[in-house]
């Protein structure tokens, strides 16, 4: 693919990404797919993330394909000087750097900022790690079931279901990818503005905490608090997608016309003068009592009643999905979320393409998910280094 006419507003932007696995690569997928030329660094081991079930190839998973795309890969066996040396030269003419290995892994192969500073004063350096480094859990190993057990997201379900639970899926990793990728941006800003490069900390756990309180803080941010922490609708057992009369749906009156409408809508006029759901306020105090309503009257009718009616009066409503029904959706294939492609190893697959866009520097898919270090000479070259040179340590790679 032609790599030459990169597209997106990071365009000349240069990442060194020495992460694995979701959390780091979820936040260089991002920068990629903004049109950066991250270099994804792997041991000779390869990231583990590549061999997760089902896959056609050893090391190419789907779900590697789809993070990695728009990225460069190159294989450094960070312990041998030869690579170390390598990796020097690649900083120096890099605009960001970002690992997620423990600060004490970090310090002892010499990538904390200071070493890598050394090699390029204006460096955005960002630490991705499971903990603060300075906290007593700092070198503690993190993964995400770990982090929602001790973020409070865990422990929510047992507010709800009498018991804690993991969410189904890895949000912190995610979320702190997210926040590392908009960390970069703005320490990139504040280069661009003349302010230097700097030292970026992105810790899971307390990114976590934080992304957990931002409604359920309440009366905990006063001091004494004002009461216990936690937003009541969403600690309703009655919030939940509701059982339809052929499936399951959201069915989500919320302002006071939406509950007008609805009350309407189920002949339950008797509702529309009671004074524990005449506002916002009021129905938040009497949640269960008024999803209790909206679960009775959802089996009387199909889940495409449920939708017509709702889009037909504003209420938010929608059908409860299967993620191997996404594809199928009309609104996700009128807007081509799910892209076609041809990968030279892997063959035919479907691109999850980056949902946001610039209407000046858009996205486009501009390189496939890399082998294991598939870009190792060709990323050596640019350094300028001897065919000879790079064969020597492509040779102490392989071996």
């Amino acid at each position: 693919m032609n790599r030459s006419a990169s597209n997106g507003p990071l365009a000349g932007i240069r990442v060194i990404d020495l992460t694995s696995v979701i959390m780091g690569p979820y936040a260089t997928h991002i920068l990629a797919d903004m049109g950066a030329d991250v270099i994804k660094v792997e041991s000779p081991e390869g990231d583990t993330f590549r061999n997760y079930r089902p896959l056609r190839h050893a090391g190419m998973s789907g779900s590697f394909l789809n993070l990695h795309r728009n990225k460069r890969g190159i294989v450094l066996d960070l312990k041998r000087a030869q690579a170390r040396e390598a990796l020097d030269l690649l900083v120096r003419g890099a605009d960001v750097f970002v690992h997620n290995l423990r600060p004490r892994a970090a310090n002892k192969l010499r990538l904390d900022y200071e070493a890598v500073r050394a090699q390029r004063e204006d460096i955005v350096y960002c630490g991705a790690y499971g903990f603060g480094a300075d906290g007593p859990y700092g070198d503690k190993a993190a993964y995400d079931d770990l982090i929602q057990a001790g973020s409070g997201l865990a422990g929510l379900y047992a507010s709800v279901h009498g018991e804690p639970q993991y969410c189904p899926t890895v949000i912190c990793d995610k979320v702190a990818g997210q926040a590392i990728a908009s960390a970069i941006l703005g320490a990139l800003l504040h280069r661009a503005r003349g302010g230097g490069g700097q030292a970026i900390e992105v810790p899971m756990f307390e990114t976590a905490i934080e992304f957990m309180l931002v409604e359920h803080y309440g009366g905990g941010a006063f001091d004494p608090p004002l009461g216990r922490i936690g937003f009541q609708r969403l600690l309703s057992r009655q919030r939940k997608p509701y059982r339809t009369a052929d499936g399951h749906a959201c069915i989500l009156p919320y302002s006071d016309q939406n509950w007008r409408e609805f009350f309407m809508f189920v002949g339950r006029h008797d509702l529309l003068a009671d004074v524990r759901f005449r506002s916002l306020p009021e129905r938040v105090q009497n949640i269960d009592a008024l999803y209790r309503v909206v679960e009775e009257e959802a089996g009387t009718r199909t889940t495409a009643q449920w939708v017509e009616f709702c889009d037909r009066v504003s209420i938010p409503c929608m059908p409860v999905m299967d993620l191997n029904e996404l594809q199928d959706d009309p609104h996700v294939r009128a807007v081509g979320l799910f892209e076609r492609a041809d990968h030279p190893s892997e063959g035919p697959y479907r691109p999850v393409r980056s949902p946001v866009r610039f209407s000046a520097t858009p996205y486009r898919l501009r390189s496939h998910a890399p082998a294991l270090g598939e870009h190792t000479r060709e990323v050596l070259a640019e350094l300028g280094l001897s065919k000879a040179r790079i064969e020597e340590i492509v040779g102490l790679e392989a071996g």
